[in-house]
């Protein structure tokens, strides 16, 4: 391994220790030693990287982001050719995914904007960010949704986006309020719903529709 390898590997070591300590404890009560003995580096090690906790932080936000991307890039309803059935499918995975320990299925970006949205205005301004540009990808389904089966409505699929992600964070929330996931579960099953209400009188005309032309 060449030493350029091994300080990559030492940083992402640190980020990876970052994510699950500060998801388990918050940031205000994260330590650098929390930090480096999660990662079994040294202070050291950490201060090559990083000049501060916040500077962490701030890096740790943009790795959550990354993995994140990837791995609902790779989820199985982004293949799905109806934009509706991605839009659902997103939930039906985001519910899939709510395993393992708390600190395992939780949102970083969720858990330090809440401690930090006053007291650290760049660490909230990064959750901001990343929690909007997710937002914002799915809401790209939701307007091809929209165009296709409602047309009309007299709502944003960028508001809708934006729905989403509030009911996915506040479902953390509970979860860690009761110390487990099925109300997230529960919460996620209601988004769905709620979703097909949405979706589905426009789609149920569609289909009526073609069904019309098909047999004329």
């Amino acid at each position: 391994m060449t030493k350029a390898q091994a300080q990559h590997e030492s940083k992402t070591r640190i980020l990876d220790a970052a994510l699950r300590v500060i998801r388990a404890k918050g940031y205000s009560a994260t330590t650098i030693d929390d930090v480096c003995l999660a990662a079994g580096l040294t202070k050291g090690s950490f201060f090559h990287h990083f000049k501060s906790k916040e500077e962490l932080a701030l890096a740790a936000t943009g790795h959550f982001a990354a993995m994140a991307d990837s791995l609902f890039a790779q989820a199985p309803y982004r293949a799905l050719q109806d934009p509706l059935d991605r839009l659902l499918g997103y939930v039906d995975f985001r519910k899939a995914i709510l395993q393992g320990t708390l600190p395992e299925f939780t949102c970083l970006l969720g858990t330090m904007v809440q401690e930090t949205f006053e007291s650290h205005p760049a660490i909230r301004d990064a959750c901001g960010t990343y929690i909007g540009a997710h937002a914002a990808e799915v809401a790209k389904d939701i307007g091809e949704a929209k165009s296709r089966y409602a047309p009309d409505a007299n709502w944003s699929a960028e508001s809708l986006g934006f729905y989403t992600q509030a009911v996915i964070q506040g479902a953390f929330i509970l979860a860690k309020a009761k110390g487990g996931p099925q109300v997230a579960a529960e919460c996620l099953g209601h988004l769905r719903r709620y979703l097909e209400m949405l979706f589905e009188q426009p789609k149920q005309r569609e289909e009526t529709n073609d069904a019309f032309h098909g047999h004329r």
